[in-house]
């Protein structure tokens, strides 16, 4: 299912994450653990903040791919199931059948 992370970290957390270089590399961890089809970064009241695009295969995998961003940036992390235009499509198609 192809899901949008929504991972908006604590400031000072970020900070220490961006000296130290964890920050730069949880996010290729994640880039090659996901393989997401986006990934955005922005703030978001005030926070640093991803956006990040990715197929979750299973619900199983939702502890793995969070707790690097709990556990480094002290990130609030949210889970929204998402469609392209084309399953949107896909489904008004199947509507009134």
């Amino acid at each position: 299912m192809r899901v949008l992370l929504k991972a908006r970290m604590d400031t000072e957390k970020g900070n220490e994450a961006i000296h130290n270089g964890t920050l730069p590399k949880l996010i290729q961890e994640f880039v090659e653990q996901t393989k997401p089809e986006a990934a955005y970064f922005t703030s978001d009241q005030g926070k640093r903040t991803a956006y990040l695009v990715f197929d979750m295969q299973d619900s199983s995998q939702m502890p793995v791919i969070s707790e690097p961003f709990f556990q480094n940036l002290g990130a609030e992390i949210t889970y929204t199931p998402v469609m392209n235009l084309d399953d949107v499509q896909k489904g008004l198609s199947q509507l009134g059948r």
